[in-house]
């Protein structure tokens, strides 16, 4: 039987990655950036915490499914996109904190940014 690439990097079928590690475990971290964000915490929290979550994603990976529980890189990968989810779930609840309650300092600049507003100076 011939292991895909991605089964290698991930150690898991695309559609059990897709829905254990992206949208369960991507959701969670999504909603905990946001949540961190709110309540105007540091960013490096939600890194450690995410450390947490990818061990836990991983373990259902384990359990569910048999898939190796004590490899680095498939932790790594698993990892990596749910701290990329809970980033962009922290940046973008910043950015709407931010031009909601300074509403007369700054204003949106995309998604992910804010801008001191021309008549500010």
């Amino acid at each position: 039987m011939e292991m895909s690439m991605f089964t290698a990097l991930t150690g898991a079928k695309p559609g059990v990655f897709l829905v254990l590690t992206v949208v369960l475990g991507g959701g969670a971290a999504w909603m905990a950036g946001r949540g961190l964000a709110l309540k105007w915490r540091p960013v490096w929290q939600l890194v450690i915490y995410m450390a947490l979550l990818a061990a836990a994603v991983r373990f259902l990976h384990y359990a569910l499914f048999g898939e190796v529980l004590l490899s680095l890189q498939h932790y790594l990968v698993a990892y990596a996109v749910i701290l990329g989810m809970a980033l962009l779930g922290y940046r973008m609840t910043r950015v709407r904190q931010m031009v909601t309650q300074y509403y007369w300092l700054y204003e949106r600049a995309g998604p992910f940014a804010w801008r001191r507003k021309a008549s500010v100076s």
